[in-house]
This record gives structure tokens, sequence and C-alpha cells, in this order.
């Protein structure tokens, strides 16, 4: 009796092992199958990433090759925008700067700046509402700097707060005098240039500096044109994810 007793025992125990590794191999494939769940669906995210990453890099250096393509392309237009504008390409920020276009202390655009604006504005919308880029583009920003000097002696942060002022004056007169120019571009794209075109002073906070550190004031008083591109603000956090996933792709 007591011998099938403990067969029972036994029976039961080895029934009792056996349902819990049933219930451990059960576990182990839904485990296996979330796995793979997850690993498709960050593949699936990073390949999304990259493929927003190389839209971005082929439209930043598409419009970067246009613009300048239409404004140093040949001698004769790199003499013209570069010495009789005073005016510099950037490929990597995608901003054209023209140095010192206002007079020292004067918010009023300049009948010489004005000339240049007639003829550098409708070239440039041109180049920007073709149909490869219009929809790629967030914003226009018109951006006014000074150098960090004021033309009295005051303090540093009064300066700053000076120079802010007119910095915003001289990017909200830039903007209002193009809006105005009467060409059939300007005319025709007026609704989409108002929507993406902004004023924005910012007083002597990214200031020019020489090879040797010092500040370069003539090239710090500019105005400057930059093309934000609608992928160029989620740029950063798309970076962090790629991180997440072990990739290293950076946007140059």
């Amino acid at each position: 009796m007591l011998e099938n007793l403990f067969g029972l025992r036994e029976k039961e125990t080895e029934e009792h092992w056996v349902s819990i590794s049933d219930v451990m191999a059960g576990l182990m494939v839904i485990f296996l199958f979330i796995a793979i769940s997850y690993m498709l669906h960050s593949n699936r995210k990073t390949d999304q990433i990259k493929n927003l990453l190389g839209a971005h890099t082929n439209l930043h250096e598409d419009l970067s090759r246009e613009l300048h393509d239409e404004f140093e392309g040949t001698p004769m237009n790199e003499r013209q925008f570069r010495t009789i504008w005073q005016g510099r390409l950037s490929a990597k920020s995608l901003s054209i700067r023209f140095k010192r276009p206002f007079s020292q202390g004067d918010a009023v655009v300049p009948e010489n700046f004005k000339n240049v604006l007639d003829e550098f504005f409708p070239r440039y919308i041109a180049i920007l509402t073709k149909t490869e880029y219009k929809d790629g583009i967030e914003e226009i920003r018109i951006e006014g700097h000074t150098s960090s000097e004021w033309f009295d002696r005051v303090g540093i942060d009064e300066a700053y707060y000076n120079n802010m002022e007119l910095s915003q004056d001289r990017a909200r007169n830039v903007l209002q005098y193009v809006l105005e120019i009467r060409h059939p571009t300007i005319i025709d794209n007026k609704e989409w240039i108002k929507k993406s075109l902004t004023a924005n002073g910012l007083s002597s906070s990214k200031l020019i500096f020489d090879s040797d550190g010092e500040q370069n004031s003539e090239e710090s008083r500019r105005v400057e044109f930059r093309v934000v591109t609608k992928s160029e603000k989620l740029i950063g956090e798309i970076q962090e994810l790629l991180k997440e996933f072990g990739r290293t792709e950076v946007i140059k």
C-alpha cells in the first residue's frame, strides 16, 4: 500500500512539473514573438527615420546647389552678388548674408539696399517656390544682426537691448519692403510668402569673429535670409532616436 501511495505521489509530482514546463515553454514562445515584433517595429522606425533624414539631406543639398548656381554660378553673377551686393551664401545653413546694409544706428532701409532687394528677392523666391522645394519649406527668416557695440557709450546689457530693438526694426522693415516689391513672382506668391516670411531681431547674439578670435564688427552688422525646412526642426529628436537604435547618422 505504501508503494502504491509513493507511486501516486511520484506520479502527481511528475505531472506537476510537466504542467509547469508546458507553461514556461508557452511563455518563452510569447516572449519570443514580443521580441521579434519589437525588433521588426524598431527596424521599421529606423527605416522611416533614415528615409526622413535622406529626404532632408536631398532637399538641403538640391536647394543649396540651386541658390549657388543662381547667385554665384557664373563670374558675372558672383561679382554682382559678392562685390556689388556684399552677399555671402552659406550652404550649411541655407542662408544668404548681406554685410552692413544699413547705416550705423539706423533702421530705415537705404536706397542702395532697396536696389539690391529689388533684384535679389524675386530671384530668390522664384527658386523657393519651385514644386520640389515649396512644400518642404517651413519658414523664411529675415534675421537682423548687429555688432556688440553701440554708438553711444552705454553698459554691455543696455547696448544689447538697444541693438535688439534696432535689429528687430531692421528685419521688420526689410520684410515690409520685400512684400511690396511689384514683381510678378512676388505678386503671384504673395500669400505663401506672407505665411512663410518672418522678421527676427537677434541683436549681437550671433557675432562673427576673425581667425584671431576678435569680433569682426563689419561682418557682424548684417541682414540674413535663411531657409528653415520643415524637417529641420525634427532633426535633433530624430538623431536622439537614432542613438537609441544604435545608429550614428547625422545631418551635416
